[in-house]
């Protein structure tokens, strides 16, 4: 003879035995003990969590000859006859295999007829999968049934009930057990039963009823019966350290272990949805996981290292992956490119995609050292392209030496004057430059001077590039001497010297004292009271403008002949041709 399975043995007979569920039983305890029971009630929840049971238990409260506070005795023989199966006062019906009109109109004929018990009640399970006709047909019976008859409908996808027939009901949600109360009911029954088990299997078996009792029960009772081994299924932590490590190799073989060991994808799919909707509880409400207390760390810092946003987009991706799995013909494929989409983002080019990519470049840009600013063109006021790094023949590439202006102590505005009377520049426009890292050196110097063309002059614009082609370059010592043709080119040289300085540095590698002076041996020294600032340019610089003269040209003005000759002659009178 087979074996009473756990689930059946120890199922609860009586309010007081159910587990987990108070707020159903308080609601069915208190209508029964005062008079105020339902015609119809709705039973939802998640399988193997009592709905069955509890719609039995309401059965023998209505019925039973000597109930104590809403709960039935046990004792009567209307309790007996209901726990052994034949008392004809419940009649139970499975919706999934009974789904035509037939069978629903079988029930409203049979409604009417009495019973040997106070209440005749209609168990349907699973009415969710009754056809549309069928529904219809048991909707007026369901809202005005005879007064004897009461209604239990009990289903796991309460969703898929019709509006219908859920407003002509008192709809009561099962929940999942929580953990410590499931722990404590599975030691009883170990203790009762007097089975041996270790504590380790106890919390694998925990794991994989998943708040089930009936689930929990045969898990425990398949390890019992395999000495303690419990088959946990899906490695949902090889899953998600995966996950979390963006590593393709690790989740592709995690996937193949698990089929092969006979996983079905849609089974893991399912599981990593579930532990993933912990992760994200424990993230937002952390008293609704139910997970053993020995597993609560490891799924926090599982859920911290994934971040809210991307456990909310895996769960989004596996669940429309499930979906796909229905008319797929290979389920593990579409699983595996779920999985390797999570992975490698640049294969989704959704907005989620594009948004998750600029988030994590803003991070790694944010983690970055600080670079130096970017070298500034003087022609242009713009930053130089490319000038932020420079390559490094003995290196990779580093940041270039830009120095930086320092403000020095001015010197005495004095100035002196030279054999050939023209004053010498002030401190502040000739020597007023930023300290070198190293002292400039004439080879350093020099190169400057051999490519002044290519590598100062041809780098500037308009005025500056007029203005700077007035000097010639030469080298004195570690100083470079900008020679000009009179006084006033040189004071214009010195107006633009703060723009020229960076650019000359640049070239030269070094932060080199600049001077500007005059040629001793120019005729034009000696002119430079009585010509003017555009003669004294020189064909180099053909493309000056002196902005000041320019000021002086007469304009052109919309003023008519007539007014011009009314203003020359005051008092005169213009007199027309025909007159």
């Amino acid at each position: 003879m087979a074996v009473q399975s756990l689930y059946r043995r120890y199922r609860p007979q009586r309010f007081a035995e159910i587990r987990g569920q108070d707020h159903v039983v308080k609601a069915l305890q208190y209508a029964i003990a005062n008079g105020r029971e339902s015609h119809a009630y709705l039973f939802s929840g998640p399988r193997g969590t009592g709905k069955t049971s509890t719609a039995r238990i309401l059965v023998k409260a209505l019925n039973c000859s000597d109930p104590v506070d809403g709960d039935a005795c046990g004792q009567c023989d209307s309790c007996r006859a209901i726990e052994q199966g034949n008392s004809f006062d419940v009649i139970e019906l499975d919706a999934a295999s009974n789904t035509g009109v037939d069978d629903v109109r079988e029930i409203i004929a049979s409604a009417s007829l009495g019973s040997p018990g106070r209440h005749k009640v209609y168990i349907l399970d699973e009415v969710h999968m009754l056809s549309k006709n069928a529904s219809a047909a048991l909707l007026k019976t369901l809202e005005e049934p005879p007064s004897h008859v009461v209604f239990v409908l009990a289903t796991t996808d309460p969703e898929k009930v019709p509006e219908t027939i859920r407003s002509r009901t008192q709809h009561l949600q099962f929940h999942l057990l929580p953990t410590d109360v499931l722990e404590s009911h599975v030691r009883w029954i170990i203790e009762d039963a007097g089975l041996s088990i270790e504590d380790e299997a106890v919390q694998a078996v925990l794991r994989e009823g998943g708040g089930s009792a009936r689930d929990t029960l045969s898990a425990l009772e398949l390890a019992v019966a395999t000495g303690g081994v419990v088959d946990e299924g899906t490695p949902v932590d090889d899953f998600i350290e995966a996950l979390i490590a963006y590593d393709v190799g690790p989740l592709l073989t995690a996937v193949a272990h698990t089929v092969q060991f006979g996983r079905d994808p849609r089974t893991i799919a399912n599981d990593l949805v579930r532990y993933l909707r912990d992760c994200f509880l424990s993230q937002m409400s952390p008293e609704l996981v139910q997970v053993p207390s020995d597993r609560v760390a490891h799924l926090t810092d599982q859920a911290v290292r994934l971040g809210t946003p991307r456990i909310v987009k895996i769960i989004e991706t596996i669940g429309q992956a499930i979906n796909d799995m229905r008319n797929a013909l290979d389920a593990r494929v579409v699983l595996e490119v779920a999985l390797v989409r999570l992975v490698h983002q640049e294969l989704d080019m959704g907005l989620d995609s594009v948004v998750a990519r600029l988030a994590r470049l803003e991070k790694e840009w944010e983690s970055r050292p600080l670079l130096a600013p970017a070298p500034v063109d003087p022609s242009t006021g713009r930053a130089v392209l490319g000038g932020r790094v420079s390559v490094d023949p003995s290196g990779p590439i580093a940041r270039p030496s830009v120095p930086a202006r320092k403000a020095t102590p001015a010197q005495s505005p004095k100035a002196s004057s030279d054999s050939t009377g023209a004053p010498e520049a002030s401190s502040k426009s000739e020597s007023s430059t930023t300290p070198a890292p190293h002292e400039a050196g004439p080879a350093s110097l020099q190169s400057v001077v051999d490519g002044w063309t290519a590598g100062v002059l041809d780098r500037l614009k308009g005025m500056h590039r007029a203005v700077l082609k007035m000097a010639e370059p030469s080298v004195r010592g570690d100083t470079l001497v900008l020679a000009v043709d009179n006084e006033p080119s040189a004071a214009r040289v010195r107006k633009y010297m703060d723009d020229f300085k960076p650019l000359i540095h640049r070239s030269a590698g070094v932060a080199c004292p600049i001077v500007v002076e005059v040629r001793r041996d120019s005729a034009a020294v000696a002119n430079t009271s009585s010509s003017s600032p555009v003669d004294q340019v020189g064909d180099d610089s053909a493309d000056y403008v002196d902005l000041e003269e320019i000021k002086t040209l007469t304009t052109v003005t919309n003023t008519t002949i007539a007014d011009q000759l009314t203003e020359l002659f005051p008092g005169s009178e213009l007199i027309p041709e025909d007159e």
